[in-house]
């Protein structure tokens, strides 16, 4: 790692590779070989980044409660967006959550600057359940007709700033939770798509389902993986996420 005084700004680098990454959407793909290759560039960059390049300061814990009416449990720093890519930082109070969401047809990348969080990351399963059917769903009815998801829990883990990057794409973790553990944390975001309601490309919340009476959780045969359902909500009440301005370098694409 070369010294970071002696680095070209590394959050410039960053933000030219995910426009290289993702600028055509029909060459995205795991299946195209130079997509992977610029991925995997921009993961490294996305490795090498901490606090310091983006001129953020680590947080102290706040002794109030967390989400007083005055002040956001979660606050947001735009770094920069174009019609390829949002780029920004994502700044969670201690104990502060962003609840279980979706990513509609997107990639992501996610890296610690500082403090630690928990990812909870789970798979769709294409797959509603009937109406009226309690064999299909361990719940008992009435629920919102087509509010149901089969999913998969793919993984739980916590990430700090030593750790890789956490990846999304359309199809795998593409829903997930994230939680602030043992203190304030922060993290570079990147989406690319950007989220855009007029494209199909809206944020939805979703909650996990707890069965109704014990029963044998179901295994994916391949990977061994508990498949749950989960229900799409409103934005929970606890949660709204604030602004503040980014402090680092500018970045203009």
């Amino acid at each position: 790692m070369m010294p970071r005084d002696n680095m070209t700004c590394l959050v410039k680098k960053i933000a030219r590779q995910a426009l290289v990454t993702f600028r055509n959407p029909f060459a995205v793909g795991e299946a195209n070989k130079a997509f992977l290759e610029n991925q995997t560039k921009l993961k490294t960059l996305m490795t090498e980044v901490r606090a310091e390049d983006l001129k953020l300061v680590a947080r102290k814990v706040d002794s109030s409660p967390i989400s007083p009416p005055h002040s956001p449990p979660v606050t947001y720093m735009h770094i920069c967006e174009t019609d390829t890519f949002s780029m920004g930082v994502f700044l969670l109070k201690s104990g502060a959550s962003i609840p279980l969401h979706d990513h509609p047809g997107m990639h992501g990348m996610l890296k610690v600057m500082y403090g630690k969080v928990r990812i909870t990351c789970f798979d769709r399963v294409d797959k509603l359940p009937t109406a009226t059917s309690s064999s299909d769903t361990p719940f008992s009815p009435p629920f919102q007709k087509g509010a149901l998801r089969l999913s998969v829990l793919r993984s739980t883990g916590e990430y700090t700033e030593e750790s890789e990057p956490c990846m999304l794409s359309p199809d795998r973790d593409n829903l997930h939770q994230i939680d602030a553990v043992d203190g304030p944390t922060a993290f570079l975001d990147i989406l690319a798509p950007p989220y855009d309601p007029d494209d199909e490309r809206d944020c939805h919340y979703y909650k996990v389902l707890d069965p109704v009476v014990d029963t044998e959780a179901k295994k994916t045969e391949s990977q061994n993986q508990k498949e749950v359902w989960v229900m799409e909500i409103s934005q929970p009440a606890d949660f709204w996420c604030g602004g503040e301005p980014y402090p680092g370098p500018e970045v203009s694409i």
